[in-house]
């Protein structure tokens, strides 16, 4: 990481990055009025896409974090999940300790020294020259549960926090870390409500644990904007225990169940997986004997949740969220000598998720909903498909390649023009004019070795996508044209 060709990618990288717009540009981050989107105070549209560098704060040095943070913008991310501190204290690469006397952070900076914060401060910085938002975990649940903040330690440590980034433009709050929210609520009360007090200005959500929603526990806290849930890391029949979790035994890789279990609270407000199965890391965790998640499975995760209605989406990968290396031991079986986190930025599923992103900015935003109705004899597990709609256009997630009977009078136009989409690459292939019916659709992957991707029908009267077009490109237009449920 210290050769020299590393450092002048990241001189080019941050030279280009400085004359970007960055997406705060078109106002903060707000809930949209039908409580399912987040978009931009001007109305244009967010979709959430990040990384998980839980992390990225304690172990990467100042050179690493910005390599990382332009490779991440490269890729399309456009938040960074991390963990503000892992430890009381936590200590970074540089040995600085977050806290020098516990909760009492009033000398958090001391001058001549370039401690914890200031590190922090970087990496934010540095985030925003990339156009990231940084997803702040102010603290990791296991802390909290072991007793490592109470009720009147976690008021301050929000005024603190607040005060030193609720003036910076690129911030999203995430109370919790991987906890159910039963645990300790009266400190995550404590926390969030002492950030919200000081900062009005930025998103706010909870991180759960594995399986949960935080809709369970803070779906009526008005300091919660946006839901979020962990679908985990489990594979079908690993349900390893009797938790009271909001789908039944058998689904536990069934994502787009907790999109519904979320929605079945009140009010309506957004919700995405947070920490979806991690690309490398063993199914079930906890034994390295079995199979590892690849890039197929990372893809699933990924399109049945936004297709049941997410509003974004969160990538992981086992290497990246612990930044393994030579020398540095990671759990869950992370190999820092083999595989490290600087080429696990080179691993298919993490280049892949862009894809995705581009595909829900192309179309029409704010008017898309989840309709299984669109689809005729649905199949179960891998072999379900997921639908989404707008007024004009129908889009439908194809894990396995297998036929589709899909009813396109659910949207406008008496013909469609319908595309398959090559999720891997974003490759588009005209599959032709069809008229307004009910028709079975296939698309053999022969040719290609990918067996899931996207059916794209729109009305044939729009030009969202057009006949020759290779590729699924952004475009922000559509949305920002026809604002239909606002």
């Amino acid at each position: 990481m210290k050769q020299r060709y590393l450092i002048l990618i990241m001189l080019l990288a941050t030279l280009s990055a400085a004359g970007a717009t960055h997406p705060w540009d078109n106002g903060r981050l707000e809930v949209s009025k039908n409580g399912r989107f987040l978009r931009h105070a001007d109305g244009s549209p967010f979709f959430w896409l990040a990384d998980t560098g839980w992390l990225l704060p304690e172990r990467l040095d100042r050179d690493e974090a910005e390599y990382y943070l332009s490779r991440c913008a490269e890729a399309g991310y456009n938040v960074v999940q991390i963990q503000v501190i892992n430890g009381v204290p936590a200590f970074n690469a540089y040995g600085q300790m977050s806290m020098t006397a516990g909760f009492d952070l009033s000398g958090a900076s001391v001058p001549g020294i370039y401690g914890y914060w200031n590190h922090l401060d970087y990496i934010v910085d540095c985030a925003a020259r990339h156009g990231i938002y940084v997803g702040m975990v102010c603290i990791w649940g296991g802390l909290v549960k072991a007793g490592r903040m109470d009720e009147q330690q976690a008021a301050a440590y929000g005024r603190f926090l607040a005060e030193r980034y609720g003036r910076r433009k690129n911030i999203v709050w995430i109370i919790g870390g991987d906890i159910e929210g039963s645990v300790r609520t009266e400190v995550w009360d404590a926390l969030a409500t002492a950030i919200k007090s000081s900062d009005k200005n930025h998103l706010m959500t909870f991180h759960p644990r594995g399986r949960t929603t935080s809709a369970k526990w803070f779906n009526d806290r008005q300091w919660l904007d946006f839901n979020m849930f962990q679908s985990g890391h489990r594979r079908y029949g690993q349900r390893m225990g009797n938790k009271n979790y909001p789908i039944p035994d058998g689904t536990e890789e069934d994502s787009w169940m907790y999109v519904d279990s979320a929605w079945q609270h009140r009010p309506q407000k957004p919700v995405l997986d947070g920490e979806p199965s991690y690309e490398g890391i063993p199914q079930g965790l906890h034994d390295a004997n079995e199979p590892r998640w690849t890039a197929r499975d990372i893809r699933r995760y990924a399109y049945w949740s936004v297709f049941a209605g997410s509003c974004g989406h969160t990538y992981g990968n086992n290497a990246i969220m612990q930044f393994v290396r030579p020398g540095v031991t990671g759990a869950y079986f992370a190999d820092g000598a083999g595989h490290p986190w600087y080429k696990a930025l080179d691993d298919p599923g993490y280049n892949q998720m862009k894809y995705l992103k581009h595909l829900m900015l192309s179309l029409p935003y704010f008017d898309r909903i989840p309709d299984q109705s669109v689809i005729i004899g649905n199949g179960e597990r891998y072999d379900r498909l997921l639908a989404t709609r707008g007024h004009d256009y129908i889009m439908v997630y194809n894990h396995t390649g297998r036929d589709m009977r899909i009813d396109l009078t659910k949207v406008s136009g008496e013909e469609k023009d319908v595309w398959w989409m090559d999720p891997t690459d974003g490759r588009l292939t005209y599959l032709g004019r069809h008229a307004n019916r009910i028709t079975t659709f296939r698309y053999h992957a022969e040719a290609s070795g990918v067996a899931d991707g996207v059916l794209i029908a729109i009305d044939a009267s729009k030009t969202y996508i057009v006949r020759d077009q290779a590729s699924i490109i952004s475009d922000n237009a559509p949305a920002a044209e026809r604002d239909l449920t606002e």
